[in-house]
């Protein structure tokens, strides 16, 4: 089984992902931190400053959307809030972020007593009551799941013990509603989407040991959803996707917890039944509307709202779960996927908002959320999205180190043999993610020419294991310390360098090109996609595309402006030639307001690899 570089150990290096870090990072900041309690001081009976009586509602300093006071989901994003900035502190030092965490989880506190000495909701208690009759509610329990989860980060990555003190004081009200449904209604633990508690109660039992939180986990384990993978076939269509998905992180928990294979099972069962049996856009999205679309029709499904983003960010953790298990690298593969069509592509690249969807229409838009006056779930999602990169990167078995994502970034870990330092960079010169290089020096334009430098106990064996992207499209080119490196052996999808390293210099090159992606259920409609990432066309309307589509540099030609004495990386951007009318494609994640096609037309169908 592989670890994680510990996230305290990891740093992501100036670029594309960096910067979106640091969009992320800013917003986190900006949130007035009492705006961001506002919920919660509402359910304490504390009031706000200058908000006793509210006589123009459009100029109240107060969130909205989701998060307005009228909303029955209203709090759930300040526990997203806790969860991304506890990963940020824990990646690096950052002062002044980690002292609005502190004080706002201390105002928890205060909330918490003065509801009675447990609650600590931006909810009434009473939402729960009204399960147990099976009324409807908006969602209490995902609603209280992102103020447990934010708590357990803090505690978890930063130490804070009032973190765990106002949980172990919540949980003993869990334990005390959830015996109160037993004889009238079970069914109650298992409404108002559920779904996260498993996993969050099985990380508080790992983390205390108390049994309280064993037997909220036993409580939560009995989900229907896990009969109907124990049952096999298609356990998920038109569920509601986002709902489901966390499901299978309670299985992943609860496998780490207690070795037992029916919950591993049940996890692998989820992925055959999300992802193997079912198909998905270029993009990694299957889901319409919020809800699963039924297995390889997806040409059917088409819409404004396709793709919603936490799906993306919630597959991107189930298949985490399983490549840390089996280093299998179809998991990796599309966790790279899903970072670029997903976790860069539905995030404003300016603003650092997100959008709930992602359409798959011709001529979509992207529509962006606002700063205080939406909050959609998504807000929350993406917000910890934008901390995931340091913990997707680097990996090891304690012998070895495993490198999983190519993201520009460097790390230190602790082998069997000693200390091991690594960075990884696109192999030229950098500045904010555009690559210059002498004209005279002969280099290779790509982003996916990476060196690698390593530094450990001189003369220490231990492998480097690369993984193959499954877009490679030919043989690497290696180099080690400038001197190729002839046949070095490919095992398991990884290229792997098993040697004596000291102070060394790794350089690999991974060949790409533009492939067509039909659509599982229909070969007449494809995408473009360049090495891991869409292409998006700027037009407003399906412009069916002619030429060799086994071939699509056939019909393309890349962008790439030349200036004096240096040459200027604008990589992944391309024309069409030889159309009715032809236009430019770019990185579907480089796209803001513009029109875009990603499916597109042609009286050719593209075979199926």
């Amino acid at each position: 089984m592989l670890k994680r570089a510990p996230i305290q150990n990891v740093r992501i290096s100036p670029g594309l992902f960096r910067s979106r870090m640091k969009l992320n990072e800013d917003y986190l900041m900006e949130l007035d931190s009492v705006c961001l309690l506002q919920n919660f001081y509402f359910e304490a009976g504390i009031q706000l400053p200058g908000q006793q009586s509210i006589s123009d509602p459009s100029a109240a300093r107060l969130h909205w959307g989701w998060e307005a006071p009228s909303c029955q989901l209203r709090g759930h994003f300040l526990g997203h809030w806790l969860s991304a900035a506890a990963a940020l502190c824990a990646n690096e030092d950052r002062p002044q972020l980690r002292a609005k965490l502190e004080w706002i989880v201390g105002e928890l506190a205060r909330c918490q007593e003065l509801n009675g000495g447990e609650w600590v909701g931006s909810i009434p208690e009473k939402y729960f009551d009204m399960l147990r009759p099976g009324r409807y509610i908006w969602s209490p329990q995902y609603t209280m799941h992102k103020t447990i989860l934010g708590l357990k980060d803090v505690y978890d990555r930063l130490h804070i013990e009032t973190a765990i003190g106002i949980l172990d004081r919540l949980a003993d009200w869990y334990v005390r509603w959830v015996g109160s449904v037993q004889d009238s209604n079970p069914d109650a633990v298992f409404s108002g989407e559920q779904a996260g508690m498993l996993e969050v109660w099985c990380d508080l039992y790992a983390l205390t040991g108390k049994d309280k939180y064993l037997r909220l986990v036993r409580a939560y384990e009995g989900n229907a959803l896990f009969d109907r993978l124990d049952r096999g076939g298609d356990a998920l269509s038109d569920d509601h996707a986002n709902a489901s998905i966390p499901v299978s992180h309670g299985a992943g928990r609860l496998y780490e917890i207690t070795g037992e294979q029916v919950w591993k099972d049940r996890m692998e069962a989820f992925w055959k039944t999300a992802v193997t049996d079912r198909g998905m856009f270029s993009t990694t999205g299957s889901n319409a509307g919020e809800f699963w679309i039924p297995p390889r029709s997806h040409s059917h499904f088409m819409c404004s709202t396709d793709q919603e983003f936490c799906t993306v960010y919630n597959m991107v953790r189930t298949a985490e779960y399983l490549y840390r298990w089996t280093g299998d690298t179809r998991y990796a593969d599309y966790i790279e996927r899903a970072i670029y069509n997903g976790f860069l592509a539905q995030q404003n690249g300016q603003t650092g908002m997100p959008t709930y969807f992602l359409p798959m229409t011709p001529g979509s838009r992207k529509t962006w959320g606002s700063r205080t006056h939406d909050f959609w779930c998504c807000f929350g999602t993406m917000v910890q999205a934008q901390t995931l990169y340091p913990e997707l990167i680097w990996y090891t078995d304690g012998n070895g180190v495993t490198v999983s994502q190519y993201i520009p970034s460097e790390t230190c870990l602790e082998l069997s043999c000693g200390t091991v330092r690594l960075a990884q960079a696109v192999h030229m010169k950098n500045y904010d993610n555009q690559v210059l290089f002498d004209e005279h020096g002969g280099g290779r334009v790509s982003r996916w020419s990476l060196r690698f430098a390593v530094q450990g106990p001189a003369g220490s064996e231990w492998t480097l294991r690369l993984r193959l992207p499954c877009w490679c499209t030919g043989r690497p080119e290696i180099s080690i310390n400038g001197e190729p490196a002839g046949d070095v052996p490919v095992q398991d999808g990884y290229i792997t360098l098993d040697r004596a390293w000291g102070s060394d210099t790794v350089d690999i090159f991974f060949p790409s090109g533009v492939c067509a992606e039909p659509l599982p259920d229909d070969p007449s409609l494809f995408s473009l996609v360049d090495g891991p990432i869409v292409l998006a066309g700027l037009t407003a309307a399906d412009r069916p595309l002619a030429g060799d589509l086994s071939d699509p540099a056939s019909f393309l030609i890349p962008e790439t402006p030349h200036t004096y004495s240096t040459y200027v990386w604008q990589q992944n951007t391309y024309r069409t030639r030889g159309q009715g009318e032809n236009f430019r494609l770019v990185p579907l994640y480089d796209v803001q307001d513009e029109a875009y096609t990603v499916y597109f037309s042609t009286l050719t169908p593209v075979s199926r690899k």
